[in-house]
């Protein structure tokens, strides 16, 4: 499975330059901007253009740094009308030869760098546009004016529990403003 390459875009690491760095570039057609929509559950998705380069970092690890740029339509998320946003975000993935992945522990915390990741036989800057992307798109789009108001819900017959009533210091703060405004009584 190693020989095979995953995408059209893929670099195989054993022939990629260690003193030079391997530009690339990705502008998707039609039909895989459709597939990337569909996938990423967006109502549209143009102007996507992934470019940068993959150079050595020392003697065995690999550095991707890019810039990923997109035009993604979504649904608003209190409205359900369409909203356009525009990405324009670096991208940077670090490739480790000696990575430890394999861990055997019932649990396991995440590392705090989510831009390194075990080197394999193949860089593929399809994988990582799909993953940038997709981390990139905002999860609750809004229209523009749009807010999500408050929403009170009680039993009957009983006092509404209302995000002004939850502030416990709101009533601290008018008494300080009582008693700023009137030093004297």
């Amino acid at each position: 499975m190693a020989n095979t390459q995953p995408s059209r875009s893929a670099l195989r690491v054993a022939d990629l330059a260690q003193n030079a760095g391997t530009a690339f570039e990705i502008v998707p057609d039609k039909s895989a901007l459709s597939a990337m929509a569909d996938m990423l559950e967006l109502t549209s998705l143009r102007k996507v253009r992934f470019a940068g380069e993959v150079r050595a970092q020392g003697k065995a690890d690999w550095l991707l740094t890019g810039t990923l740029g997109a035009t993604v339509t979504q649904p608003c998320a209190v409205t359900l009308a369409p909203v356009v946003t525009r990405i324009d975000t670096p991208v940077r993935r670090v490739y480790l030869r000696d990575f430890a992945d394999e861990i055997d522990a019932p649990e396991v915390e995440m590392p705090e760098d989510d831009e390194v990741e075990k080197l394999g036989a193949w860089i593929d800057p399809d994988a990582v546009l799909i993953e940038a992307l997709s981390l990139a798109v905002p999860d609750y789009p809004r229209a523009s004016g749009v807010s999500l108001g408050e929403t009170v819900l009680t039993e009957p017959g009983k006092a509404p529990l209302t995000d002004e009533a939850v502030r416990p210091f709101a009533g601290l703060a008018d008494l300080k403003a009582k008693l700023d405004k009137d030093p004297g009584e």
